[in-house]
């Protein structure tokens, strides 16, 4: 299989240089981008043909290479040929670098040079860049007439440029296919399901499908995922693995399987992605991109930091990229994105194929089969979906703002009052027409038209603005607005039917949120934008739930795993005679506080306990320290830092000599990605069914689905909830020697509409009618495993 390389990539990478000055924030969002596109395409001839796939095929090193991109538009009259580029942003023509006009005139000139490849009759063609100021309504033509010899020169002159990077790829790529054929499994034997999944995951990359797999903790996600895919891409099956994950906990795991498959001779390059703000160095931070060394003549050492990168090492881990970027003075953050062009495992989070606003271009502009998605704990995309294609924005921070600019009588600070106040007034409406109804919120399908035609204006004035000021604290809470509105106007542009706006009034400021309530479409076109995905996670039931949710209800596969662990490894203890609906909490108190006190006094250990908010946490605790002041207790607590969340966890030491109880909230940061092996973990109690708090909003998501497939409370609330109470109990075993109790404090559990949702492992599940009962049964579920231990 060839290596295909795209006609945008190729450009850039050899005719960029100089600074990196990063664009001016842009009212753009691809969607806008593809419309203007639309418009401009339709409105041409009958002669005029859309999105002409042109390629070529280079032979350099003995390897093949596939140069390939779409032309917007090419037109065959009578007078010869035309080729036309369409190129939408917010600067004005004029404003355009001169390395911004090299590199639209680069794309031109090779999309011609193929043209006229497919016509040997013709000497010569008509380029046309087609260039519109989105936020004037202003289009601006260029047209030049290049010979075929003109073109054949200047493809060459790129190409050659290019071989060096051609020929590294190529070389690359030979020692990867190389160490690939005889690379074995990581582990001496494959744990029970383990190569059942591994085949699965090889057979869906294979025929290009998206596979939905529920894996239980234990059994070896990461890795029966990541080898079949790496043994796919030695077969040129796929040229590139994306591993996109919610956390950085699991990104460390990922990068621990490729070193697990390195110590047995693998040779890939494999990359982990850092958020900007993480990974920028510290003499970065509120420095103007033109004053900032790292970014000053960037590509102008880019070339030279890329060869040092990618012969020296194959790991391309954050302190990997930091350190290089450091040697070479390079921009960290920008230097991992261009290194990622030459990688084969791309390790990074869910906003890098899914989120709108800050996708990865250079990949995912348009749909690339050798390109496959491996999306773990997927369980979490759900939420993050909707929170990346929803958004809102209010007016209290306008007072702040405007404060600040007060004692500044400049006229940009004068011009920037005069811009918040026209913003102000827009919301004092919206907020008059909810008090004039006497209400304090409004739903709506549409999205809130006015509005975003007032936060236009705004952020085409904050653009220009912000460009001309130096730092300072004004500028800063400024810009935060700005970027704020930003993504309120680029959200605003997506509404579909899956959508609602939802203004709200205290009085005094107004909030107007656009909520996204079922991401599923958006999801299935990123998808869409590979040969095919595993979705994966330790919990995923109902399956059709997660495939809906998740854009894949049609075109899917799903697969279950068992627990890899004897079930009876771990009581499932549910308790009939708790409820924990809001009303009855103050009666179950007394009946909670017994049963936490039975679990954790009948064997000394580590215990975790999860309540579904901070409230109830706290009601709870006071009671037990209250009822138990010898029992030592640990709490997890609001925004804690990396270092809080490690500190929380080293308590839990192994081989204890004092029992030590962990309050936790239910879907919070210690109800998943956390591994508490052995007896560092011996007990977890889960107080209620999870469900989320009952709001407005989430009643939305309700009401659609309702709509949708009748299943609202289902889709809203129990499923989200339920979801969450499995992680929690995923905390409890961990390897094949792991022992432990799961207690359910809630009767609900009971019911069948719980029930059946009940992983397979949970079979033989007990319900508990009373706290002696409670004791007894612990009692003998710790004597039976002392028995075992000693058998």
């Amino acid at each position: 299989m060839a290596t295909k390389i795209g006609i945008r990539q190729l450009v850039e990478f050899v005719l960029r240089k100089g600074d990196l000055i990063e664009t001016k924030n842009s009212q753009n969002t691809a969607q806008m981008g593809a419309k203007i596109h639309r418009q401009l395409q339709s409105s041409r001839s009958d002669a005029y043909q859309s999105e002409v796939y042109l390629k070529t095929t280079v032979t350099m090193n003995g390897a093949d290479y596939v140069i390939a991109g779409r032309a917007d538009g090419i037109q065959t009259t009578d007078d010869g040929l035309l080729i036309e580029e369409i190129k939408t942003s917010d600067q004005a023509f004029e404003d355009l670098t001169e390395n911004t006009h090299d590199l639209y005139w680069g794309q031109v000139k090779v999309y011609g040079y193929l043209l006229l490849k497919d016509h040997d009759d013709v000497d010569q063609v008509t380029l046309q860049l087609t260039y519109v100021q989105t936020n004037a309504d202003k289009i601006t033509k260029t047209l030049k007439i290049l010979t075929r010899s003109e073109l054949d020169d200047f493809f060459k002159t790129l190409i050659t440029e290019y071989e060096y990077w051609l020929t590294l790829r190529a070389d690359l790529r030979q020692q990867r296919n190389a160490s690939i054929t005889d690379l074995p499994f990581p582990f001496p034997a494959y744990r029970n399901g383990q190569r059942e999944l591994a085949a699965a995951v090889y057979k869906t990359i294979r025929f290009q499908k998206r596979l939905f797999v529920e894996a239980p903790t234990g059994t070896g996600k990461t890795i029966s995922t990541l080898f079949p895919a790496v043994k796919a891409m030695g077969e040129d099956v796929i040229e590139r693995i994306f591993y996109l994950t919610a956390k950085q906990s699991t990104r460390h795991v990922a990068e621990g399987g490729i070193t697990l498959m390195s110590a047995d001779g693998l040779r890939l390059k494999s990359i982990t992605l850092t958020a900007k703000d993480q990974i920028r160095f510290p003499e970065e931070q509120d420095v103007r991109p033109e004053e900032n060394p790292f970014m000053i003549g960037y590509y102008d050492r880019l070339k030279p930091a890329l060869k040092d990168l990618l012969t020296h090492e194959d790991q391309l881990t954050r302190a990997v990229i930091e350190q290089y970027a450091r040697k070479h003075t390079v921009d960290p953050f920008e230097f991992s994105l261009d290194a990622s062009l030459f990688c084969d495992v791309i390790i990074c989070d869910y906003n890098y194929l899914f989120d709108p606003l800050v996708y990865l271009q250079r990949f995912f502009s348009e749909a690339d089969d050798e390109n496959f998605f491996l999306v773990d704990e997927v369980h979490n995309l759900v939420s993050r979906a909707r929170d990346m294609y929803s958004a809102e924005i209010g007016d209290d921070p306008i007072a702040a703002i405007l404060k600040l600019a007060k004692p500044d009588k400049s006229q940009p600070s004068d011009d920037l009052q005069q811009a918040l106040k026209k913003v102000r007034r827009s919301f004092n409406r919206l907020r008059r027409v909810l008090t004039d109804d006497g209400q304090t919120a409004l739903i709506a399908p549409e999205p809130p038209e006015k509005l975003l035609q007032t936060m236009r204006t705004f952020n085409e004035f904050m653009s220009d603005w912000l460009a001309q000021q130096a730092p300072s604290p004004l500028y800063d809470a400024a810009r935060d607005y700005f970027f704020n509105s930003l993504t309120f106007v680029k959200i605003g542009d997506l509404y579909d039917g899956s959508y609602q706006t939802r203004i709200v009034s205290d009085g005094h400021h107004v909030i107007v949120k656009e909520l996204c309530l079922d991401p599923s479409d958006f999801l299935n076109r990123s998808l869409s934008l590979g040969a095919g995905a595993v979705l994966f996670s330790a919990t995923l039931s109902p399956m059709s739930y997660y495939q809906n949710v998740l854009g894949s209800a049609d075109n899917s596969l799903a697969y279950q795993l068992p627990s890899p662990f004897p079930p009876k490894h771990q009581a499932i203890l549910v308790t009939q005679y708790i409820q924990t609906t809001y009303h009855e909490r103050p009666h179950s108190e007394a009946a909670i506080i017994a049963s936490l006190h039975a679990l954790v006094t009948a064997k000394t250990g580590n215990y975790l306990l999860f309540f579904p908010s901070y409230g109830y946490l706290t009601q709870i605790k006071a009671a037990f320290e209250l009822a138990y002041p010898d029992i030592a207790t640990t709490a997890q607590e609001n925004a804690m830092d990396a270092t809080a969340r490690q500190a929380f966890l080293d308590q839990f030491q192994a081989e204890p000599d004092q029992t030590l109880v962990g309050f936790c909230v239910l879907g919070g940061i210690f109800s998943e990605g956390i591994d508490l092996r052995g007896d560092r973990l011996i007990g977890v109690a889960i107080v209620s069914v999870g469900l989320p708090g009952i709001n407005p909003e989430t009643d939305l998501i309700r009401d659609y689905y309702n709509h949708e497939n009748g299943q609202g409370f289902a889709y809203a609330y129990q499923l989200p909830g339920m979801n969450n109470v499995l992680q929690a109990a995923g905390r409890l075993i961990r390897s094949t020697k792991d022992v432990g109790i799961v207690l359910l404090l809630d009767q609900r559990f009971a019911s069948r509409r719980y029930t059946a949702l009940f992983p397979e492992h949970w079979q033989y599940y007990q319900t508990i009618q009373s706290v002696p009962q409670l004791t007894a049964t612990i009692d003998n579920f710790w004597h039976q495993v002392e028995e075992n231990h000693e058998d």
